[in-house]
């Protein structure tokens, strides 16, 4: 069990995924929400009797799962459907995650949340808070190499979340990755060490 929990996190196209991958090199187990919810919306996932009930079997792709872009374009324009979307995915992400935090074997866990700040809740369950961070004009021009969006389009999702200046200012720690994954992976290093002796010190206090 991990008694220690550090939350990641980061715009689109910063580079979120590749920090997590970083620290699992390390042996450190990483918990990611965005996982977590595609197995509820998969083929006989726990979040889909919820969801058809709510907005209709019109949700399902034709193998059963929630068809996610269907979804997302539902409810990108009316906020009360987004709500509704997040009030019941949201308590079983959070349950889910809070259980494979509570069994990770790791010295500490790494908790990936692309939502973390405007989530205003992990904040509560998280030792550390780490953003990854990169300049708005290269998350725009990975997100459009990697999704074949136009700027526009990769603008329109980046102002549904937290602006640069709020991640900062609610992290602990910032990874800056606007370069090669080296320098990337050499930060993790850093954090990683320092990490250990945090988890140590509050296994100690705990214990």
């Amino acid at each position: 069990m991990s008694g220690f929990v550090v939350g990641l996190t980061g715009g689109i196209g910063s580079g979120k995924s590749a920090a997590a991958d970083c620290f699992a090199a390390h042996g450190i187990a990483v918990i990611d929400t965005d996982a977590i919810a595609r197995e509820l919306t998969a083929p006989g996932g726990a979040a889909l009797p919820a969801l058809v009930a709510a907005f209709g079997d019109g949700i399902l792709a034709a193998d059963g799962a929630m068809d996610r872009a269907r979804v997302r374009a539902l409810v990108f324009a009316d906020t009360e459907a987004r709500q509704q979307l997040e009030g019941i995915l949201h308590p079983l992400i959070r349950q889910v995650s809070c259980e494979r935090c509570r069994l990770a074997a790791s010295p500490y866990v790494i908790l990936a949340v692309p939502l973390l700040v405007e989530s205003g809740t992990y904040r509560e369950r998280c030792d550390r808070i780490v953003a990854v961070d990169c300049p708005e004009s290269v998350q725009i021009s990975r997100v459009m190499a990697r999704s074949g969006l136009a700027a526009d389009e990769v603008r329109a999702i980046m102002a549904t979340q937290a602006t640069r200046g709020e991640r900062l200012a609610a992290a602990d720690e910032v990874l800056t990755n606007d370069a090669d994954l080296a320098g990337l992976a050499a930060q993790v290093a850093g954090l990683h060490r320092k990490f250990l002796a945090l988890a140590a010190r509050k296994g100690k206090t705990d214990g």
